[in-house]
């Protein structure tokens, strides 16, 4: 048994949950997966899974979704990045759905306001699946819009103040010392952002814009390239992140060529990585893993690692540290 299992999710055993949100039953959102790979999340089933438990300061999520599946018009207590795996995906803003969208690719990455209602849909031709960040080891709960409380009750699911599902259709009884969550209110809606199609568009990064650069210390090899796309300047790069913004913590894509390879390093953070294409040879010293096509691995702080893209097209992973300004490695 590998010594860093508790810390490697592989796309094919995710786990996922049908039931994690009171819209599971609305039309058009019955069908979406839900997966917890780091952290708690925010879903409001108790059964949702999750992968792995160990405090990063942010969690990762997924969701997967046929076509024409959506996903309702809700906001968070903190920030949220998705980054499109595969399909084609529309977001939607406003708590009607109806101020703001755009249209994203796969590779493509967003970063959404906590002060702004939210949806998204699969509009393309079979399943997609949205690799997803949240900031804090909390992210706290989601705040639905109104109209969703009133689907989910025609459908038997009633939403509580502890952020756990009643499911009538299963006989179950709202608990004497909870009450349901009272629906959002004007008040609540009206201290969230009004954007436009404009506006939305400046939280999105499009892989054809990523600024691939070659000084920072990771992209200093031959056949390595790195675009920092989420967190604040600091020494690893002297160009700036495309979203930069604080987050809470730090997004990067960084690109392999075939035969190219980053020497063995530590880091001060836990680095997450996520494999967007290609596969991805990690040397961690007592053994070797291979990540392939959206796998999800976590490295240990203080581990020493290496990295290597061996054969094939190019190798693109999305790491995710700890903290808007992650510390500098240090290379042996």
């Amino acid at each position: 048994m590998s010594l860093f299992s508790e810390r490697l999710v592989r796309y094919d055993d995710l786990i996922p949950c049908k039931n994690a949100f009171i819209d599971t039953r609305s039309p058009g959102s019955d069908q979406k997966e839900n997966f917890t790979i780091i952290g708690p999340g925010v879903a409001e089933n108790p059964n949702q899974h999750v992968h792995i438990s160990i405090a990063h300061g942010f969690n990762i999520g997924g969701a997967r979704q046929p076509a024409g599946c959506l996903n309702s018009q809700h906001s968070h207590l903190t920030e949220e990045i998705f980054v499109v795996h595969s399909g084609t995906w529309v977001f939607y803003t406003g708590v009607d759905g109806n101020d703001a969208k755009v249209t994203l690719n796969e590779g493509d990455i967003i970063s959404i306001p906590m002060d702004i209602f939210r949806g998204f849909e699969n509009v393309g031709d079979g399943i997609g699946y949205l690799y997803a960040v949240l900031g804090s080891d909390d992210p706290g709960r989601v705040l639905w819009a109104p109209q969703v409380f009133d689907m989910a009750k025609e459908f038997g699911l009633i939403l509580l103040e502890n952020g756990s599902l009643v499911d009538t259709t299963l006989n179950e009884k709202i608990p004497d010392s909870v009450q349901p969550m009272a629906k959002t209110t004007p008040e609540q809606i009206a201290q969230h952002r009004v954007i436009t199609d404009d506006d939305l568009a400046k939280t999105v990064i499009r892989t054809s814009e990523f600024n691939w650069c070659k000084n920072s210390y990771l992209s200093q090899f031959e056949g390595v390239f790195e675009a920092p796309l989420v967190g604040k300047l600091n020494a690893e790069s002297l160009i700036k992140a495309q979203l930069n913004w604080s987050h809470g913590f730090n997004i990067s894509a960084l690109k392999l060529m075939p035969n190219s390879s980053i020497p063995l390093h530590q880091r001060f953070e836990e680095e997450v990585i996520f494999v967007q294409q290609g596969s991805l040879k990690v040397d961690l010293v007592s053994e070797q893993i291979i990540l392939n096509k959206g796998d999800t691995f976590s490295v240990p702080i203080n581990q020493l690692r290496k990295y290597s893209h061996e054969s094939g097209d190019e190798c693109i992973v999305y790491i995710t540290r700890r903290n808007d300004i992650p510390k500098d490695p240090s290379f042996k």
